[in-house]
């Protein structure tokens, strides 16, 4: 008898270790991998036409009519073939300064104080999306101010602050000068380090999966547009981005993880260590975004005069990036892309002929591309409205796709500008 029991015992447990060994084989298919150069998902190649939703973790705070608007732009979304969003984690810090993000959607609001009740608004996003087999790609923290980001850390470490780009007497190299010394401050670097710690042992509160578990997250992202700012500090910040890779790797083998660059135009055309940051083993793909506005492709409304040289700039910026992509054997995602309405209008009832020109022309070159496996424009407006007569956003209005520092609807794709989403869903159905 006692034999019998021993051989039913182990019978039992070997019939569970080959189920065990079978369930974590089958639930590895649902992440997202790198295999020579391309995205893998469930042993096929994983191309996608995805959307900046960087507010997409705030909108079930809302209450019921966030958790509406929610589902109303996922199902949207859905139908047109978008099923990839690229996320805000977190916003931190407290503040007087209007354009950013409403303190009370805050989830760091001081040093090492973190509202889990904040993050009910990721874990209902996470949820929902995971319902219609979408993906995220979620970022810590943020080199500019409109979500707290890199200056919140130097000010909890008694950093005397600096002018925001909003302030009277802001200029662009003071605030280089404020930005850039994070690199070399160990106690915010440390913060840093706690909020990556905190987000990776969380669970999801609605559906009970660990952060680290959950395959809808397709990657993580260390930091939204990375920058060295100075370049005596490129040594101090690859570390910092290098170091940081390793943490977050050490916490989660899972997960793809990636920089959030936006390419060379962040390390001043320092291609040798935009590579540099890309060849660490711990990032598993390339990232660069596009930005002709602010970069100066054209000059105040003249988007139809510029258009040439802005498809012109755009090829020349891609095509370098894809050659480092190509020597890496890493995928390269556009994670970043938006132009302007027609004559800069900041209506949602003016026209976006040159913006769809500009789309179809950067789908184009992804669909030409043997390295680019994913692009997210720049970004959801979706159900939300600008209010006519207010440019920027204030406390208590809908979240859109345009952050609280720049102009309501300058760069959103509302959910009636038809003529764009035609264009995406075209493109979207090819991959």
């Amino acid at each position: 008898m006692k034999l019998k029991i021993m051989i039913l015992k182990f019978r039992t447990i070997f019939f569970l270790a080959i189920f065990l060994t079978e369930f974590s084989a089958f639930a590895q298919q649902e992440f997202v991998k790198v295999e020579n150069g391309h995205f893998m998902l469930k042993n096929k190649e994983y191309k996608y036409v995805g959307a900046n939703y960087w507010y997409g973790g705030l909108l079930a705070l809302k209450g019921n009519e966030g958790k509406q608007r929610l589902k109303k732009e996922l199902n949207f979304l859905k139908r047109k073939g978008v099923t990839n969003l690229r996320v805000m984690l977190g916003a931190e810090g407290t503040s007087t300064y209007k354009f950013r993000i409403s303190n009370k959607d805050v989830l760091q609001p001081q040093k090492g104080e973190f509202r889990d009740s904040i993050l009910f608004g990721l874990d209902y996003l996470l949820n929902e999306m995971q319902k219609r087999n979408m993906k995220a790609v979620l970022h810590f923290t943020n080199t500019w101010e409109w979500s707290g980001g890199l200056s919140e850390y130097l000010k909890w470490n008694n950093y005397p602050d600096s002018p925001n780009p909003k302030d009277e007497g802001y200029n662009w190299d003071t605030y280089r000068q404020y930005i850039t010394q994070f690199y070399n401050c160990e106690p915010c670097k440390k913060d840093v380090d706690r909020y990556i710690n905190y987000i990776l042992h969380k669970s999801n509160s609605i559906n009970g999966l660990m952060y680290k578990n959950d395959p809808t997250i397709m990657a993580w992202e260390i930091i939204n547009e990375p920058r060295p700012m100075r370049s005596e500090n490129n040594e101090a910040f690859a570390l910092w981005m290098k170091k940081t890779a390793s943490l977050i790797k050490s916490l989660d083998s899972n997960h793809l993880l990636t920089t959030g660059s936006e390419g060379a135009i962040a390390t001043d055309n320092n291609m040798d260590l935009y590579k540099q940051l890309h060849a660490d083993s711990n990032i598993d793909y390339l990232t660069i975004h596009l930005w002709p506005k602010n970069w100066g492709w054209f000059k105040d409304t003249a988007i139809n005069a510029s258009f040439s040289n802005i498809i012109s700039n755009t090829k020349i910026y891609i095509k370098k990036h894809e050659l480092v992509a190509t020597e890496l054997n890493k995928p390269l995602v556009i994670e970043e892309f938006g132009l302007p309405r027609d004559l800069h209008s900041f209506d949602i009832h003016s026209t976006t002929y040159e913006r769809d020109k500009f789309y179809k022309a950067v789908f184009n070159i992804v669909d030409n591309s043997s390295v680019i496996d994913g692009t997210n424009f720049w970004s959801l407006g979706g159900l939300a409205r600008p209010i006519p007569g207010q440019t920027f956003w204030k406390d208590g209005d809908d979240y859109m796709g345009d952050p609280g520092g720049e102009e309501q609807g300058l760069n959103s794709i509302f959910i009636k500008d038809k003529s764009t989403w035609k264009i995406i869903k075209h493109y979207a159905k090819e991959n």
